[in-house]
């Protein structure tokens, strides 16, 4: 029996053009289950890992039963962090532009005039809690035109306190409205607010075939910003193993293309800028070894499925553990060895720690950090004068950071989250 397409799944051709363009040329197993569904209009509890396609799961069906000339927001998406919002909206942007709908994602750290502006004329709003909140408060626009709710991550945002506004957000929304819920545990407290939100819902649960992990070596690098690109051409070598290098904007894929090139390294950027002949000339010449070295956003490489990459360069840290899978997975692939090398400055430190604990890759890590600091109680020196520095100012959340909706980040990835692909 062959494999079911987006076509087969009731998906619209506009749609589908979007996404054979962005890479997606099959459905993964949970978009199966989940899509027809949704497309019906049912309530559905999904329990999928992350990394398994559940975030097409469920865009792309709500794009599909969203309509341009919809009362505005028509959709909202809640997420447990920014990174996570940002990555939705980047990667179904596109998908969303095919249909005629404005999308937006709304998070804390950057300013609330202009998300309240975009966020009042967007079909569909990914946001984070606390942020969403706060627009609501300030009566920026209301949820009664929301037909479709989504809880992406659900589990997480229980488990980052977020239970209390969660209950707010969604008692606004209309009563009748569709609701998709997706977890990573649908049992305990995941449970009691899924079925408390939802109704006759249609059950799913996908566990991906247990498989060898690949065999890939993961280092860790301490280099700051003005040190990275001569530990990238170190890296990078000069014989003819393909590399394929990670940045976290479409203009740093161009600038430091520019910088290899000065440096004799043949490279190429993959980007949302670039036409789509220009990205599969680019991906056939990486391919092919014509170019040794592919640098590309995260967005723009998830079509990417080359068997020979002998190395992923992280040249900046990826915002969130499931980027590192997915950036990483890159080589290793169908049974040979590959290498992950990640670069570190002094203020990702503890966020990085993080993440390598999360993906079990502590010891690989604090060979290059350091264990981690041990936590201690410091007291004002008698008679006035300033306590021990803290190391990071107040307010201040790093990339990938849990519960970092309310930090700052950089300023020029909320700018250009619509375009950065």
């Amino acid at each position: 029996m062959s494999q079911q397409s987006f076509a087969d799944l009731g998906v619209s051709s506009a749609v589908c053009r979007a996404l054979e363009e962005g890479g997606f040329t099959a459905p993964f197993a949970i978009q199966t289950k989940v899509i027809g569904d949704v497309l019906a209009g049912r309530d559905v509890l999904a329990k999928s890992p992350t990394g398994s396609g559940k975030t097409l799961a469920f865009m792309v069906p709500l794009i599909d039963r969203t309509s341009a000339e919809a009362p505005r927001p028509a959709a909202l998406v809640l997420a447990p962090t920014r990174e996570l919002a940002t990555q939705i909206v980047e990667s179904t942007y596109a998908i969303a532009h095919a249909r005629a709908l404005k999308i937006c994602a709304v998070y804390g750290g950057v300013g609330l005039e202009k998300q309240a502006r975009e966020a009042a004329k967007a079909h569909i709003v990914v946001a984070t809690p606390g942020r969403l909140e706060d627009l609501l408060a300030r009566g920026a626009f209301s949820m009664k035109n929301v037909r479709i709710l989504v809880l992406d991550e659900a589990d997480r945002m229980l488990d980052m306190g977020f239970r209390p506004a969660v209950d707010r957000i969604v008692a606004k929304c209309p009563g009748d409205r569709q609701t998709l819920f997706f977890s990573a545990t649908l049992d305990g407290d995941a449970g009691v607010i899924a079925a408390r939100y939802t109704h006759d819902a249609v059950r799913h649960e996908h566990e991906p075939p247990a498989r060898r992990a690949p065999a890939i070596e993961h280092r860790f690098i301490r280099a700051e910003r003005d040190e990275r690109l001569d530990r990238l051409v170190d890296e990078i070598g000069a014989g003819g193993d393909l590399n394929l290098v990670f940045v976290r904007t479409k203009h740093g894929a161009d600038r430091l293309v520019r910088h290899l090139k000065k440096r004799n390294v043949h490279a190429v950027a993959m980007h949302g800028d670039r036409s789509q002949r220009q990205r599969e000339r680019a991906l056939a010449d990486f391919e092919a070894g014509r170019v040794t070295t592919l640098v590309a956003t995260d967005v723009a490489a998830r079509g990417i499925h080359v068997d020979n990459v002998a190395k992923v360069i992280n040249f900046d840290p990826p915002g969130a553990a499931e980027d590192y899978v997915h950036r990483t997975g890159r080589t290793g692939r169908a049974g040979d060895t590959g290498v992950a090398v990640t670069f570190v400055g002094g203020e990702q430190v503890d966020d990085m720690r993080t993440m390598a604990r999360v993906l079990k890759l502590e010891s690989q890590f604090s060979e290059v950090a350091g264990p981690a600091p041990q936590k201690t109680q410091h007291r004002a020196p008698r008679g006035g004068g300033a306590g021990p520095k803290t190391g990071r100012r107040p307010g201040r959340s790093g990339q990938g950071r849990p519960g970092g909706e309310a930090g700052g980040g950089t300023p020029a990835r909320s700018r250009r989250r619509r375009r950065s692909a």
